[in-house]
C-alpha cells in the first residue's frame, strides 16, 4: 500500500499511486460510477468520494460492511488503508 495523496480531493491521485498507472486508475473509477466516460470528470458520487480522506473513505467502507453507522467507532490502519471496529 502507498502512503501517499491522504487528503481531500485526491481519490485519482491515490488510487493512481496504488493501482500504478493513472490510465488504470480511470478505467476504475468509471467502472465504479465515480467518474464519467469522458475520463475527465467526476460524477456526483464521484465528487463526494473525492471530497474526503483515505481514513474517511476507508471508514465509509468498513461502515458499509458491517452496517454500524458511527466512524467513530473506527480505527483506520494507513498502512493496510483499512478501518476496523475498536
Amino acid at each position: 500500500m502507498t502512503t501517499q495523496f491522504m487528503g481531500r480531493h485526491q481519490l485519482v491521485d491515490r488510487l493512481a499511486a496504488q493501482v500504478g498507472n493513472r490510465e488504470e486508475a480511470i478505467k476504475i473509477l468509471i467502472a465504479r460510477g465515480h467518474m464519467k466516460e469522458d475520463g475527465k470528470t467526476l460524477t456526483a458520487e464521484g465528487k463526494r468520494r473525492d471530497s474526503m480522506t483515505a481514513e474517511e473513505r476507508a471508514k465509509d467502507r468498513a461502515m458499509k460492511a458491517s452496517g454500524n453507522k458511527n466512524p467513530n467507532a473506527y480505527t483506520y490502519d494507513a498502512q493496510t488503508n483499512r478501518a476496523k471496529l475498536k
